[in-house]
């Protein structure tokens, strides 16, 4: 007679955690996810840096254009 009893018991505070667990882990149930400025973050460059542009030599661009040729072949 006790068997049933505490296997009804069982199941009901298993259910009840398992509410618990799927109430916990809804995306609603989060505030902090709404929230864009995080506290622990460092803040955050709203533009990009400034492009750099460096201007080769004639030597080194025949070297770069040797160097993607190696690539290009596989080597």
């Amino acid at each position: 007679m006790l068997g049933p009893v505490v296997l009804a018991l069982a199941a009901v505070l298993w259910v009840m955690g398992l509410v618990r667990l799927l109430r916990r882990n809804r995306p609603e149930a989060t505030p902090w996810q709404a929230d864009p400025m995080l506290p622990g973050l460092p803040h955050q460059r709203q533009t990009a840096p400034a492009l750099e542009a460096v201007e080769l030599t004639p030597a080194e661009r025949d070297a770069f254009a040797g160097l993607v040729r190696r690539l290009g072949d596989g080597h």
